[in-house]
């Protein structure tokens, strides 16, 4: 019974060990796309889902603008990694209803930030 168990221990533990290989996550958080979030600092629409990512934690992190349910995080605290939105999106996961529910505004968003192999890439689902 013992090695049983011990086996069923040393397989999980394998298992475990075995995904600390896989992406990690780094972090999360959850926002809130509004209005302002849709166009840039001279007031031009914006028409990518990168384009409003970025806009919306450059206006949490460099402007001080945020909607009630805007998380800060620390990731995008960063302008260089602003900058990598349209890579992180582009190499990441958001269902093309999702990135157009984004474009629309006024919308709930959770996003992921992920580090693999290739680079950190997005997760991003709309509520």
């Amino acid at each position: 019974m013992r090695t049983g168990i011990f086996a069923a221990t040393f397989a999980a533990v394998m298992a475990v060990s075995g995904a600390a290989h896989a992406d990690e996550l780094l972090e999360s958080y959850n926002a809130y796309i509004g209005q302002d979030d849709l166009y840039n600092s001279s007031g031009a629409r914006l028409t990518q889902p990168w384009q409003v990512i970025r806009q919306d934690r450059a206006n949490v992190h460099r402007f001080g603008i945020s909607q009630p349910g805007d998380d800060t995080d620390g990731y995008f605290d960063s302008a260089r990694n602003r900058d990598l939105a349209e890579r992180m999106i582009r190499d990441g996961r958001m269902e093309n209803s999702a990135a157009r529910s984004l474009l629309r505004g006024d919308v709930r968003i959770y996003v992921e930030v992920w580090r693999g192999s290739n680079g950190d890439y997005l997760a991003i689902t709309v509520d």
